[in-house]
């Protein structure tokens, strides 16, 4: 397996590695139909192996502090994907890939990586036995059909009604928002220091 940047040509081989990856995870339907580009310089992997891509992450980086994570002071970087072919997983490939994004972030000078995810257990693990804590959280909320909807999301456009809606909960109250719509996750927000 090699571990090297990313080329444009390795568009729809990330593509295809990020929806497999994705769809055992709370981001199931979380589904791109090009690659991200960044405002901010990037640090961009893939792993590949027999040609294919198995694994990739992408980092944008800060040059100005503030501008790209939401915590910490200095110059960070967030993770904004890290998946793993669901064929290749417990094969290491996303600590390669983490171990090496590691090694340039440090050589430009930033001081710590960010990273948002959703509550899946063994990606929270993941995270955690790769050096990096749980700083923060807040919930990620779909309200959908007519009895979510009712009482906390309408149109004020006439003849326009809403079906569903995605939403952020940042208040005290988590619980009463997973007891009160079906789908809502929570949005986990891991640090790690590189120095």
């Amino acid at each position: 397996m090699e571990i090297r940047q990313y080329q444009p040509t390795d568009e729809q081989g990330w593509l295809r590695c990020r929806v497999l990856a994705f769809l055992d995870t709370a981001y199931f339907d979380n589904v791109l139909q090009e690659k991200e580009h960044y405002e901010n310089p990037s640090i961009e992997l893939v792993a590949v192996e027999n040609e294919e891509i198995v694994g990739l992450l992408d980092i944008e980086y800060e040059v100005t502090d503030g501008v790209v994570c939401s915590r910490g002071t200095g110059l960070g970087g967030m993770i904004w994907h890290i998946a793993v072919h669901p064929d290749y997983r417990r094969n290491g490939i996303a600590s390669q890939l983490l171990k090496k994004a590691e090694e340039i972030a440090i050589d430009k000078k930033l001081n710590r990586l960010e990273a948002w995810t959703r509550d899946d257990k063994w990606v929270n693990t993941w995270y955690e036995r790769s050096g990096f804590q749980m700083v923060d959280s807040y919930l990620h909320v779909y309200i959908e059909g007519n009895k979510e909807l009712a009482g906390y999301i309408k149109s004020e456009y006439p003849m326009l009604f809403p079906l569903q809606t995605f939403a952020h909960y940042v208040g005290e109250d988590k619980d009463e928002m997973k007891q009160s719509f079906k789908r809502v996750h929570e949005c986990i927000c891991f640090e790690k220091s590189l120095i």
